[in-house]
């Protein structure tokens, strides 16, 4: 979590797409679109994987 919210990095798309939401929900929802967007305006060949999957990462501060 970041210190205003959620920030959300999808891995293996070339370029730089990032979603942000006071929530965990806001984010994923706001890069799911980012996600679209970029396939939209740059093609399916921006995706460097086969498929997507969800990968949660946690950074914490002690």
């Amino acid at each position: 979590m970041h210190p205003d919210g959620y920030v959300a990095y999808p891995i293996g798309i070339k370029g730089i797409v990032i979603g942000e939401g006071d929530t965990y929900g806001e984010a994923l929802a706001d890069v799911k679109s980012a996600i679209q967007f970029h396939i939209e305006t740059f093609g399916r060949e921006s995706i460097e994987i086969d498929g997507i999957s969800e990968t949660f990462v946690a950074e914490v501060v002690v």
